[in-house]
């Protein structure tokens, strides 16, 4: 079904969720990989390649603890949005963020009425009042239950493509952006 909640207290996927890079503890294992890949196939390379591992792991050490401090700064209890598609599980159970999501992990799933007006109903039990809509989505969807529920909408997340604009032209530029629009949409909630 195409409710899909994700976060540190539900990690249910209906289908197998490929956002794994949502994670920057997976992402250290990917680029581990891609390093080992690129010895294999170059092993004159080998310092260049181990040297840039080891600086990209740190960037990505240093991007998990700003985002730990971000979210700290949410009270757990408003630690939740909405999103147009579920691309952000794996963030949410890292970081313990609440997302719902009408559809589920693919863009091409539709969300039927009485899915959208169960979630109309969660949103205004539960007090979100953060709406998101990546950057691939149709943003009707999610229009039509801000409108229903009174939240916000206005900021975007990247969710399944990086950007030419400066702030998700990179993975951690794209990842920075979302969090500090996570944080921001957070604030408002109830």
């Amino acid at each position: 079904q195409p409710l899909a909640m994700h976060g540190a207290d539900h990690d249910h996927h209906d289908s197998q969720d490929p956002h794994v890079w949502r994670d920057p503890q997976n992402v250290k294992i990917m680029v581990k990989n891609i390093a080992q890949a690129l010895i294999a196939a170059d092993p004159a390379g080998r310092d260049y390649y181990t040297q840039r591992l080891a600086a990209y792991h740190k960037e990505l050490d240093q991007l998990q603890s700003w985002v730990q401090q971000e979210i700290s700064t949410i009270p757990e209890k408003n630690r939740k949005v909405l999103t147009s598609h579920d691309a952000f599980g794996y963030l949410a159970k890292r970081f313990g963020i609440r997302i719902l999501s009408p559809q589920g992990v693919s863009t091409e799933a539709e969300a039927s009425a009485k899915e959208v007006a169960m979630l109309i109903r969660e949103i205004k039990k539960s007090g979100i009042r953060a709406l998101f809509m990546e950057n691939i989505s149709n943003p009707k969807l999610i229009e039509q239950i801000a409108r229903e529920t009174g939240a916000n909408t206005g900021l975007k997340l990247y969710s399944d493509a990086l950007s030419r604009e400066a702030n998700a032209n990179s993975y951690l530029a794209m990842y920075r952006s979302n969090i500090r629009n996570l944080v921001a949409g957070m604030r408002s909630n109830q």
